[in-house]
């Protein structure tokens, strides 16, 4: 068994061996928390859920580290334009991340670091580079001296000359423009923190450099996060870890976007979709499998119409659970392995898509072995089917998502629902038995004109929700 990575620093797919036998550490850039997260900010979680829970499947002990980023120049200005503290800006929208991931269905991560708490770590850092050569105080603020490190660009392949940094703002004293902020001086009425070359606050790089060495040591496995971050942000990572000293990454992952009309989804062009209204018109087990399901190396061209195949894709599988339970007459328990097809997907760098092919032929094969009525053969496809969408946390039996969300007044709602459909099918039911035909028919047409699908089985009529 070897799992192969695309690796952005060697641009092939690798095979993956990990620096501690049995083990797995991950760093993940998370959310800047300045804002309410759109779908295409959680889709990097998403991917990133479903590569930890594959080495997990694997057999891995995984290290999970996914940061926040609660300070920088934009949370800083929406602090003035609305009048509030910038902690609260921070402290809401990181709710708002966690919310978005949690009804996704991402598992925690082991460590989920704010950069203000690691203020101390940033200063040892910074201490080090200047003391190395690395790093330069000019008027209260600390540059990276690009030029001292030889190896600077050699993730995004640039040439030096033609670079140029985003600007910020209070960036002065530099020796050369494309060096970079570590640490910037206090401005008046903004948040500072205190160290040897005065009060400020800090580079955005600069702490997850520092956060990747408190949490996962010198050297680890692999560091994720989007394809926007490649330049600056991992670059400069790379730069400040490793001429710090410590090894850093050994595999680079990143992921790709959600579009709109071709472009990345943000905020800044006004085209995001925030996930906490879109978990109000979908059930979020349908937009993991919207977000999650195309390749993370796949840009995903949001659109109404593609959530409605996912939804109806998604309901293809559940009518299939329903059929076998049905049949089986209780649960059943997944298998304790995935099919081997599936399992050569997933370990030729996450190829959900060719996965996900083996789940629905699985479930058209159990849906052929109910039409033969034969039983145990539909409940061996379910158990595999189980199986797989376990692995890509889309199973629809995990507790996680009763009722849709996990909640229980969202499982309260079901029970109250499916009370009322059954009232009304069951005067369907008597027309039926009566051979009132048109009452029955018309009961039926208004049902699945409200949205819900109606099947005849031998054991009496059932219900589900049908596509959009």
């Amino acid at each position: 068994m070897t799992i192969r990575l695309y690796d952005t620093s060697a641009r092939q797919i690798r095979d993956f061996t990990p620096l501690t036998a049995g083990c797995v550490s991950i760093y993940l850039c998370g959310a800047t928390v300045q804002a309410a997260p759109h779908i295409g900010h959680i889709r990097s979680g998403l991917n990133f859920d479903i590569m930890r829970r594959w080495f997990e499947y694997r057999g891995y002990e995984v290290t999970f580290i996914r940061n926040v980023t609660d300070i920088d120049d934009k949370i800083i200005t929406k602090s003035a334009e609305q009048r509030r503290p910038w902690w609260s800006i921070g402290y809401e929208n990181e709710r708002a991340f966690n919310d978005g991931y949690t009804a996704l269905g991402c598992l925690p991560p082991t460590y989920e670091p704010r950069a203000t708490g690691h203020v101390t770590e940033m200063v040892e850092m910074m201490r080090g580079l200047i003391e190395r050569g690395h790093a330069y105080e000019s008027e209260g603020n600390v540059y990276f001296d690009v030029k001292s490190f030889p190896g600077y660009l050699s993730l995004s392949r640039q040439e030096l000359d033609n670079i140029r940094q985003p600007e910020s703002t209070g960036e002065t004293g530099k020796r050369d423009p494309r060096d970079f902020a570590m640490w910037k001086s206090v401005k008046p009425g903004e948040p500072s923190w205190e160290t040897p070359w005065g009060r400020g606050r800090p580079g955005w790089h600069l702490e997850c450099s520092a956060m990747a060495h408190k949490y996962l040591g010198e050297a680890f496995d692999i560091h994720g996060g989007g394809l926007d971050l490649i330049f600056p942000h991992h670059e400069n990572e790379i730069a400040q870890a490793q001429a710090f000293g410590d090894e850093f990454a050994k595999y680079w992952v990143h992921n790709a976007w959600v579009t709109m009309s071709g472009e990345k989804m943000s905020k800044s062009l006004g085209n995001s979709v925030l996930v906490s209204e879109m978990v109000k018109q979908w059930r979020p087990i349908v937009l993991r499998y919207y977000l999650g399901t195309p390749h993370y190396r796949s840009m995903i061209e949001y659109s109404e119409e593609a959530l409605r195949e996912a939804e109806s894709a998604f309901a293809r599988i559940e009518g299939f659970y329903q059929r076998v339970i049905e049949k089986a007459g209780g649960p059943v328990e997944p298998a304790r392995e995935v099919p081997p097809a599936f399992a050569e997907a997933m370990d030729d760098d996450l190829g959900v898509p060719q996965a996900l092919a083996i789940v629905h032929t699985t479930v058209r094969q159990g849906n052929s072995a109910l039409a033969a009525d034969d039983k145990d053969a539909a409940i061996a496809r379910l158990s595999e089917v189980r199986a797989m969408l376990g692995v890509l946390g889309l199973d629809p039996l995990d507790p996680h998502w009763d009722g849709g969300n996990g909640s229980d007044r969202g499982e309260e709602l079901h029970g109250a629902v499916d009370t009322l459909v059954r009232l009304v099918l069951e005067q369907r039911e008597s027309a039926r038995a009566r051979k009132d035909w048109a009452t029955a028919d018309a009961i039926r047409d208004q049902l699945q004109q409200s949205g819900l699908v109606i099947e005849d089985s031998p054991t009496g009529p059932r219900w589900t929700l049908g596509p959009r």
